[in-house]
C-alpha cells in the first residue's frame, strides 16, 4: 500500500465571535486572503487597534519625545528621524530642546546656529526647513502649531506623513500617517504583494492607515505601527513570535513574511570623486573654508574647498576658477575619506599643507561656494558637515582614530 500523502498544514486567521477564520496553507499566494465579509472585516479591524495599542502600552521604548507630547516635542522629533537611527537622534533632540525650548526661540535664531548644533545629523536640508518651518508658525500662527492635518500640510516642509503624526499625537485627531515601517507592517498584516514604492501600493496603505485608525487614542495607535515596524516588524528578520498581531497577520498565515513587503531591486549609486584642500594657518589656529550656497547639496554649510578632479593639478586649477587661488602654498596627499550618501558614493582624495604668501580669495565665489573665511570649526555658529569634519581628520593626524 502506498503511504497517505501528508496535506499542507492550514492555519486560520483571526475569526470574530460567532464566525470562522478562513483556512489558509501555509506558503499559498497571500493575494485576496484578507477577510472579506464587512462584518468580519470590522471586527479583525477593531481587534487590530485593540492588540497593538495593549501591546504598546506595556512595550514602547522609553524616548525622549514621548515623555511630552507637545506638538513643537512630536514636529522636532519627527523632522530628526527622518532616514536617521533612534539612538543617533536622541543626543540632538535633547540638545534642541535645551537650546530653543519652543518654536519661537527656533525661529529667532540664526540659521548658522541651527546648522552648527545639527552638524553630523546629516540630510542638512531638513535643519534648514525646520528653521524656515518655525518662522512661518511663528509669523502665521502666533507660535502655536494648527491642530488640524490639512492645515498642518499647508506649511512648508510638513508633508502628510508629519502632520499626520503632529495631528495624531499632539492633538489627538483621527489622522493617519505611513512611513517606511507603517508601510512595512500594513503590507504584512494585509498581504499586499504589489511593489511597495509603486504608486497604487501608496494609495493603498494610506487607505488602509485610515481604516484601521481608531477614533479613540488615534495617536497610541500610529506611535505604536511606528513603533511594531521598528522594533518587531523588522525589515529582514521578522520577530513575529513577539508581535501582537501574528494571529491577524495574512503574511505570517501564508507563510510569507519575509518575502513582504516587494521590494524591488535598487539601482546601483554612482561614484564621485573629489580632491578637497585643507589648508591652515597655525598662527591663528584656524582652516581655510568655503561656505555652499543655499539650495544645493550641504547648502548653507562651511567645508574645506573640494572639487570634483581626478588629480591634485586638477583640482587645483578648477579651485583657482572658481576664486581660490592657492598660489605657491604646498599641498601634499595625506589621505582617503569615503563618505556614501542615499543617492552617491564620494571617495575624496584630501590635500594639506600650510597657508603660504600668494594665496588668493575672491569675495564671491564660484558654484558651488559663495564666499571663503579662515575659521576654527570647533567655534559655535559654524555649520560643518560630517563629510567636512572627516576630510579635517584625515588631514590631521591627532584627530584620527
Amino acid at each position: 500500500m502506498k503511504g497517505r500523502q501528508k496535506k499542507p498544514a492550514q492555519l486560520r486567521l483571526f475569526a470574530p465571535a460567532g464566525g470562522e477564520a478562513p483556512a489558509l496553507t501555509r506558503g499559498a499566494p497571500v493575494t485576496g486572503l484578507t477577510p472579506g465579509a464587512p462584518r468580519e472585516a470590522a471586527a479583525r479591524d477593531r481587534e487590530i487597534a485593540r492588540a497593538l495599542g495593549a501591546w504598546f502600552d506595556g512595550s514602547a521604548r522609553d524616548l525622549p519625545w514621548r515623555r511630552d507630547r507637545a506638538p513643537y516635542a512630536v514636529w522636532l522629533s519627527e523632522i530628526m528621524l527622518q532616514q536617521t537611527r533612534v539612538e543617533t537622534v536622541i543626543p540632538y533632540f535633547e540638545r534642541f530642546l535645551q537650546r530653543y525650548p519652543d518654536v519661537g526661540a527656533l525661529a529667532a535664531a540664526e540659521i548658522d546656529d541651527v546648522l552648527h548644533l545639527w552638524s553630523g545629523l546629516g540630510y542638512y536640508r531638513r535643519a534648514r526647513q525646520l528653521h524656515a518651518t518655525a518662522r512661518e508658525v511663528t509669523e502665521r500662527y502666533g507660535g502655536a502649531f494648527p491642530e488640524e492635518a490639512e492645515a498642518l500640510r499647508a506649511l512648508s516642509g510638513i508633508g502628510a506623513y508629519t502632520a499626520g503624526a503632529i495631528a495624531s499625537i499632539a492633538f489627538g485627531k483621527q489622522a493617519p500617517l505611513v512611513d517606511g515601517n507603517v508601510a512595512r507592517v500594513l503590507a504584512r498584516v494585509e498581504g499586499i504583494d504589489e511593489p511597495i514604492k509603486s504608486p497604487a501600493t501608496v494609495k493603498r496603505l494610506w487607505a488602509t492607515a485610515a481604516r484601521l485608525l481608531p477614533a479613540e487614542r488615534p495617536g497610541r495607535f500610529n506611535e505604536a505601527m511606528m513603533e511594531l515596524g521598528a522594533t518587531v516588524c523588522t525589515p529582514r528578520e521578522p520577530r513575529c513570535d513577539a508581535c501582537p498581531l501574528e494571529r491577524l497577520c495574512v503574511a505570517r498565515a501564508a507563510g510569507r513574511e519575509r518575502e513582504l513587503p516587494v521590494v524591488e531591486g535598487k539601482r546601483a549609486v554612482p561614484v564621485v570623486e573629489l580632491v578637497s584642500a585643507v589648508v591652515a594657518d597655525p598662527e591663528a589656529g584656524t582652516l581655510l573654508f568655503a561656505r555652499r550656497r543655499e539650495g544645493g547639496l550641504f547648502g548653507g554649510l562651511w567645508e574645506p574647498p573640494m572639487i570634483e578632479a581626478l588629480s591634485a593639478a586638477d583640482a587645483r586649477a578648477r579651485l583657482a576658477a572658481l576664486g581660490l587661488a592657492f598660489g605657491r602654498t604646498r599641498l601634499r596627499e595625506v589621505g582617503r575619506v569615503t563618505h556614501v550618501l542615499t543617492h552617491r558614493r564620494f571617495e575624496i582624495t584630501v590635500l594639506a599643507g600650510p597657508r603660504h604668501a600668494g594665496l588668493s580669495l575672491r569675495d564671491e565665489l564660484g558654484a558651488p561656494y559663495e564666499k571663503a573665511a579662515w575659521l576654527d570649526p570647533a567655534r559655535p555658529g559654524v555649520g560643518v558637515s560630517t563629510l567636512a569634519r572627516k576630510v579635517i581628520a584625515a588631514a590631521d593626524p591627532e584627530q584620527k582614530d
